[in-house]
């Protein structure tokens, strides 16, 4: 392969880059040593349910914008063309619907882990299926998370010093318990943004300008229209990220329990649903950033990209190539964006570290040991994340294997988050689904995931499949609408793949509103032939907290008014006695 032209970093910029990781250990030490220094489990794991709006909102943020986000939203834009960017139009159901529904069901219950909900609605094996499941979610997804910029920084030939660095900065960081992981996302929030408005603003200087970027990216058929074609197995359409995108942010934003133990650290249930709109807008920035970073990288290259001069050797390694290409005379600037690269995957991994520990230790070890103490609980906790992290650092290997970050990391939340998010539908809007049910459910759910997604991967390895098209149409006029909903419709390929084939060729954005719907369809029709499920004092109690809001949220979007009729203490406290009520007899 021909050699790239010579770029590495000056000494401004590894100040730069050690100035974060020297900031981010600060604050997790600050809240290591101040407070109740950690002590308990509650204040650890749950951040004594102190924490306000904005920084709750920063770290939903921040939680799963990470580096998968930074570099392969980019890579896409510039591969495929701006249809991606159509996934903001499913932010806004796939906020509105847990900030209504799913947060005041898990707040008023005072839940530490959203998987404990299970045991109370179904029965114990239910919540250890749904826990065990989770685990196995977020390993695979922090090992995408991880092989995300160690693949860049291979790209950039800067040393792998600054992955050791970044493990022992993740460690002092978990030290530190969930507020300190809130507020040290918080501080990568604004370097995140800082990096990619300093690539876009630069890059689009040397450009000639956004008016001349834009014309590039027009002329290359990079910017897309309303693709409007209807077939789910099309990979990006409008249907696909604006629809099937709403699932996705369900499991994302929904029941993933590292974003619930963000609800549930908030100090008001009213401060969990504000959290859920401030996050929307930023969202729908961090989109926008990301979209126009992969324009200016059109401009600049064209169709003559670094991968087909063999600079690097994957498309997710283009965007730090080209930031070291763009920043070669500023120095500080390609250590901003390091920085900024990195504070992506320190936030994502942080929080999943943690949250992990909380499922564990709550739904797998305190059951058997209710009369562990809290300093040994606390302590175990924290060797519960470090174990983690030497498992993640393992399966970073596997993610090599998935191909783009990006859909990798999609196809990873719709394969396991999706039957997770029909777990916890299944027992919200279904009162007569039982638990026998909802274990069948999720173990067809998962099942149907893994054949589609394996499937899927083995025939994107096979010589004879063809590389996905752009995804751009020409921009439709608006008094034309018709015209150009029937022209897309008419421009679908007719070579379409059938049987078995078809299944495997699914966008890998409707795999969570599939795999979702399976454990639903699936666990009612087991429920009906097992016999439905019988009320308790539980069941009961819990239906009636969900039907209020829900049916509330369908007619005026908004709870309040309704939802004093079921005191969530006293919810609380009928639920807590039907599920111990088994053991004490």
């Amino acid at each position: 392969c021909p050699e790239p032209p010579d770029m590495h970093f000056t000494t401004v910029d590894y100040v730069i880059f050690a100035l974060l990781l020297v900031a981010s250990t600060g604050i997790g030490l600050f809240h290591a040593f101040s407070g109740g220094r950690q002590r308990t489990t509650q204040e650890f794991l749950m951040a004594d349910r102190s924490m306000s709006c904005l920084p709750v909102s920063l770290s939903l943020l921040a939680t799963f914008q990470s580096a998968v986000a930074i570099l392969g939203a980019p890579s896409e834009v510039y591969t495929f063309g701006t249809q991606y960017w159509f996934l903001g139009c499913s932010y806004f159901l796939g906020l509105l619907i847990p900030a209504h529904v799913f947060i005041p069901v898990f707040y008023r219950l005072q839940l530490s882990s959203a998987y404990e909900y299970l045991e109370l609605r179904f029965n114990k094996t239910v919540r250890i299926c749904g826990t065990v499941t989770f685990i196995f979610q977020m390993v695979i997804y922090m090992g995408v998370v991880l092989y995300a910029p160690a693949l860049a920084l291979n790209a950039g030939k800067i040393a792998t010093f600054f992955s050791q660095l970044e493990k022992t900065n993740r460690n002092m960081v978990y030290i530190g318990g969930l507020k300190a992981v809130i507020w040290t996302d918080v501080f990568q929030t604004v370097v995140m943004f800082a990096g990619q408005l300093a690539v876009i603003v630069v890059g689009a200087s040397q450009a000639g300008g956004i008016g001349e970027v834009w014309r590039k990216a027009v002329n290359g058929s990079r910017i897309a229209g309303l693709e409007l074609n209807p077939d789910p197995l099309e990979r990006h359409t409008f249907w696909t990220l604006g629809v099937g995108g709403v699932f996705l942010m369900l499991a994302l934003y929904g029941v993933n329990q590292a974003q619930v133990q963000r609800y549930l650290s908030s100090r008001s249930e009213k401060e969990a649903v504000m959290s859920c709109y401030v996050v929307f807008p930023c969202q729908q920035v961090v989109l926008s950033l990301g979209c126009l970073m992969g324009l200016v990288m059109f401009a600049r290259y064209g169709e003559d990209s670094p991968l087909d001069k063999g600079y690097v050797k994957t498309n997710d390694q283009m965007v730090l190539y080209f930031v070291m290409d763009v920043f070669r005379d500023l120095p500080g600037l390609p250590g901003l964006f390091v920085a900024c690269l990195f504070s992506g995957a320190l936030s994502t991994i942080s929080s999943a570290f943690n949250s992990l520990a909380t499922v564990t230790m709550e739904d797998l070890i305190k059951p058997h040991f209710p009369n562990m103490t809290e300093a040994k609980a606390t302590l175990l906790s924290k060797g519960l994340a470090l174990a983690y992290g030497l498992v993640c650092l393992g399966m970073a290997y596997v993610a090599s294997l998935m191909g783009s970050v990006l859909q990798a990391a999609f196809s990873i939340f719709g394969m396991v988050g999706g039957p997770l998010l029909g777990l916890f539908c299944l027992g919200m809007f279904f009162p007569w689904a039982n638990s026998i049910g909802a274990v069948v459910g999720l173990v067809a759910g998962l099942a149907m995931a893994f054949w589609i997604g394996i499937g899927s991967f083995v025939m994107r390895m096979s010589p004879s499949t063809p590389a996905p098209a752009l995804n751009t149409t020409a921009l439709p006029l608006f008094h034309n609408m018709t015209t150009a909903v029937m022209t897309t419709l008419l421009s679908a390929s007719t070579a379409k793949p059938t049987g078995v084939e078809a299944l495997y060729s699914l966008s890998y954005m409707w795999y969570s509103a599939h795999n979702s719907a399976v454990v639903v369809v699936v666990g009612l029709v087991v429920s009906f032939l097992t016999g439905t499920h019988a009320s308790t004092s539980c069941t009961n109690y819990i239906t009636d907290l969900i039907a209020t809001p829900t049916v509330w949220f369908c007619i005026t979007l908004y709870s309040d008014t309704l939802t004093h009729k079921v005191p969530y203490t006293y919810i609380h406290v009928q639920c807590r006695a039907a599920a111990l009520e088994p053991q004490l007899k």
